[in-house]
């Protein structure tokens, strides 16, 4: 079987682990069933995977796992649609049918040496993370590190318990934020840009990794742009229904552009010239 027949052909993956991140969202732990496909199975950090629900249908979703960890991935799901629900209707021992690995990816070697911040709101740190943590295996490579992440209340925010880890880091600096504080919280409150006030940030010397909802993705760039930021500095996930996964259907089409085979990480260089924003 080709690469390409591979990306057509979904694969059977057991769920070993689910684990509860918010009211509405549950990370799946998976491998594949096939012991020589799984051994062989390698991704990078910002491609996806097309997940599929037997008598269901399919649907796309970020790796939220570290890349360096062979042998099993995950993805990060919020309840939102029949195939999200009937995922989260699953249990450990199941199957899922899986494409992958699909589109492209974030830039690793290309920005050692730089300062690194991460921009993420809501469900968008999962794919962050499957960047943040390789990056974190090789920390001496970076400068600055920083993370700022906004979530609507404490309760959404996603990997509470690596948040706390993050947290204890002398190599890292965390910002976190909410909309609507509950009696638990007793930090910032504001949408994840007014964060950008309480760091210290060189544009020339750092590369911004964003990605959330799609006006959240919007103001930060503007702000980093504003800052100073060059355009090849900023870099962001683009958010379109990617249904085949593979550039056929054209469902994610923007003008001349695929978010599945051309994305879904972009360069603000590249997104500017987009039809739409």
């Amino acid at each position: 079987m080709n690469g390409m027949q591979k990306l057509y052909l979904p694969q059977l993956a057991v769920i070993d682990q689910i684990v509860d991140e918010t009211a509405d969202t549950k990370t799946f732990t998976m491998h594949f069933d096939n012991p020589h496909y799984n051994a062989e199975f390698r991704y990078l950090s910002g491609q996806f995977v097309e997940a599929s629900v037997l008598g269901v249908g399919e649907a796309p979703f970020g790796f939220c796992s570290n890349p360096n960890r062979t042998g099993t991935f995950a993805v990060t799901v919020r309840a939102i649609g029949r195939v999200t629900r009937a995922m989260h209707a699953m249990h450990p021992g199941d199957l899922l049918g899986i494409r992958a690995p699909l589109g492209n990816h974030f830039p690793l070697q290309e920005v050692q040496g730089y300062d690194i911040l991460f921009v993420a709101g809501g469900i968008g740190l999962p794919p962050l993370r499957s960047l943040i943590e390789p990056m974190l295996d090789m920390r001496e490579k970076f400068g600055r590190f920083t993370i700022l992440y906004g979530a609507r209340t404490p309760a959404d925010r996603v990997y509470k318990t690596r948040l706390e880890e993050w947290a204890q880091r002398k190599d890292l600096t965390l910002l976190q934020t909410v909309d609507v504080p509950d009696e638990t919280w007793n930090g910032p409150v504001g949408v994840v840009t007014t964060l950008f006030e309480r760091t210290h940030i060189d544009p020339a010397a750092t590369v911004a990794f964003t990605c959330g909802p799609p006006v959240m993705i919007r103001f930060v760039i503007q702000d980093l742009l504003a800052m100073g930021f060059p355009e090849d500095h900023i870099i962001s996930t683009l958010e379109r229904y990617m249904k085949c996964g593979v550039g056929k259907c054209g469902h994610c089409a923007i003008g001349h552009k695929y978010i599945c085979v051309d994305g879904p990480v972009f360069s603000w260089r590249q997104i500017k010239k987009l039809p739409e924003r």
